[in-house]
């Protein structure tokens, strides 16, 4: 048998093989280095950054919204949005962080779960605006985890959030509207106003651990700014009062909706704005969608004899009449393809130009209106003349959302009918507001102040700016304007006359009753009806106009006697907060009648 004999390797060249693999070893290792901490060495020290700092956005304050004394009517109070950053969460346990959160915070833990478990995000809001004990709370809860070892609420963080609060409820809401979800302007001033109000967010960037802020690491970013204050021309206690008499008298009516206006006569500023029904914005869940809008500004209707006041001013400034002009007035008046006649039936009636206006008949305003040309289409564009100039048909430059100008056809589309009935209130439509500016107008000498809801805004550093002067319009002469009210004033002081339940011991009112056909959309052609007074006090030295509306009332229909009595108080409260004295001077006489 042969015996084999074993060989030893070399070990020079077992050492040269090791020296090599150890060589390719060390150069991957070095080669790795290199890409680290030089060619990618950014990259990676961004994705570092990123899992180690967290930017969250700082909200701007709102801006308050003001009565004219400064009285807060919206407001913003501290509060804050618990937010969460997934990508940290969901190196735990998700569904326990979603459980220890969502009793703190009143929400549901499979929702935020869901928010938790969100791919590729570093920022979730899990609740918004909490009271500043709900976030408290939270801090508390994720210290006593943290003593427990455990990491239930890492990755939890909160942001300032302020709150739209409305420290008056339901006043003024019609008008001053709400915020939405997002924090914007929902609907009314919060809306129109949402720029300057909303101010300019800001944000900050912190580093963080394990899910926890690090106060030594330092802060930032930019630094939030806040909205403007924005102080309205509404009087907060004149609007209550305003809210209360419509409310009261649209349930006894049972109507649908009402509306009141006040405005001062010498700066067309709005005084109240009042709707009803209306709704609470500091809870909206309840409120119906029906309600949130402004009808005073929004909803138009025709508006019947309130009409009657501009087809008088335009004769008389067109020296077609004079208040005594003797007007023989039919029981029927057949003009075009229709038979016109008043609100109550009667023989030949011999009027003054004034008694038309104080008994308000239909017949009457056209038999005047008829002299404003020679012709029946020269006497329409004369007419459309002066209805564009007291406002019709063109919106209020407030700019309110939604805002309706009406309907106002230029003369060569009103149709044979139309051309009759325009001249008392009827084939045209308005808004409350635009109604009111009519006799905001004559009370004030025939110039027209476009009409004001924002008195001025105050910046963040109190920088305070007054809203620009309206706009001024001469639509009839003093003369005409003063003749005009005087005639308004039989409306209300005849006992013959529409309004004389608008009567206000100590002070002489002007004023006119309006009841319309109302137009339905829903079902097409009139349905019901709108009822009206307008006027103004003290008749002699007008310092307020105040109109009432109502719609599709179902217990009793005319204005002189469903809405001339809310006038009544809600002109009284106002004088009485204006600190307007009566005059003590008395009404002009001017005969109702002629005898022949």
């Amino acid at each position: 048998m042969r015996v084999r004999t074993l060989r030893l390797g070399d070990p020079k060249r077992r050492l040269r093989f090791g020296l090599i693999g150890l060589g390719v070893v060390l150069t991957l290792f070095v080669g790795r280095i290199i890409q680290l901490q030089a060619l990618d060495a950014s990259a990676y020290a961004a994705d570092a950054n990123s899992l180690r700092t967290q930017t969250v956005r700082l909200p701007a304050e709102r801006g308050a919204i003001v009565d004219a004394n400064g009285i807060t009517l919206a407001s913003s109070v501290d509060a804050f949005d618990i937010t969460a950053d997934p990508a940290q969460v969901q190196k735990y346990n998700p569904s326990a962080t979603a459980a220890a959160l969502a009793p703190i915070v009143g929400g549901d833990p499979v929702k935020i779960e869901e928010l938790l478990r969100k791919p590729d995000s570093r920022y979730v809001v899990v609740a918004r605006q909490v009271d500043p004990a709900v976030w408290t709370n939270v801090k508390q809860t994720q210290k006593d985890l943290s003593a427990q070892k455990r990491n239930d609420l890492v990755g939890i963080y909160a942001a300032p959030h302020s709150k739209r609060v409305y420290p008056a409820g339901s006043v003024g809401s019609n008008l001053v509207g709400f915020v939405n979800a997002t924090d914007h302007g929902g609907g009314g001033l919060e809306s129109a106003l949402d720029k300057q109000l909303a101010g300019r967010d800001g944000k900050v960037t912190f580093e963080n651990s394990l899910g926890r802020q690090v106060p030594t690491a330092g802060r930032k970013g930019e630094d939030a700014v806040a909205g403007d204050t924005v102080q309205l021309t509404i009087d907060r206690n004149i609007q209550w009062y305003a809210e209360q008499m419509i409310s009261q008298k649209v349930a006894e009516a049972g109507a649908e909706s009402g509306t009141v206006v006040v405005q001062d006569v010498h700066s067309g500023e709005i005084l109240a704005m009042a709707t009803s029904p209306g709704f609470d914005p500091n809870n909206l869940s309840a409120a119906n969608p029906a309600n949130l809008g402004n009808r005073a500004m929004q909803e138009a209707y025709e508006p019947g004899s309130t009409s009657k006041v501009m087809t008088m001013a335009a004769v008389i400034q067109e020296g077609k009449a004079v208040p005594e002009t003797q007007v023989v007035v039919p029981g029927a008046l057949p003009r075009s393809d229709t038979v016109f006649h008043d609100d109550v039936d009667h023989g030949t009636w011999r009027l003054t130009l004034n008694g038309v206006l104080a008994k308000s008949s239909n017949i009457g305003t056209i038999l005047a209106a008829e002299h404003l040309g020679d012709t029946q289409p020269a006497a329409n564009a004369k007419l459309y003349e002066y209805l564009q100039k007291f406002g019709i048909g063109s919106k209020s430059g407030i700019n309110f959302p939604g805002e309706t100008a009406g309907l106002l056809d230029p003369p060569q589309k009103w149709s044979g009918s139309q051309q009759y009935t325009i001249p008392f209130g009827q084939g045209l439509s308005l808004n409350s507001l635009q109604a009111t500016s009519v006799y905001q107008t004559i009370a004030n000498g025939g110039v027209r102040i476009a009409p004001t809801l924002v008195k001025a805004t105050r910046d963040a550093d109190g920088k305070v700016k007054p809203t620009a002067p309206p706009a001024r319009t001469e639509v009839v002469s003093a003369q005409t304007a003063r003749i005009v009210a005087d005639m308004m004033e039989s409306v209300v002081a005849d006992d013959e006359g529409t309004g004389n339940k608008a009567q206000i011991p100590g002070y002489r009112v002007a004023g006119k009753t309006g009841t319309a056909n109302r137009a339905d959309p829903k079902l097409g052609g009139y349905n019901g009806y709108t009822s009206s007074f307008i006027g103004f006090a003290p008749a002699d030295n007008p310092q307020i106009v105040v109109s009432v509306t109502i719609q599709a009332p179902t217990n009793g229909k005319w204005g002189g006697t469903l809405c001339a009595p809310v006038f009544k108080d809600v002109m009284s409260f106002a004088l009485e907060t204006r600190k307007v004295p009566p005059t003590g001077t008395k009404s002009p006489e001017i005969p109702v009648e002629w005898k022949p």
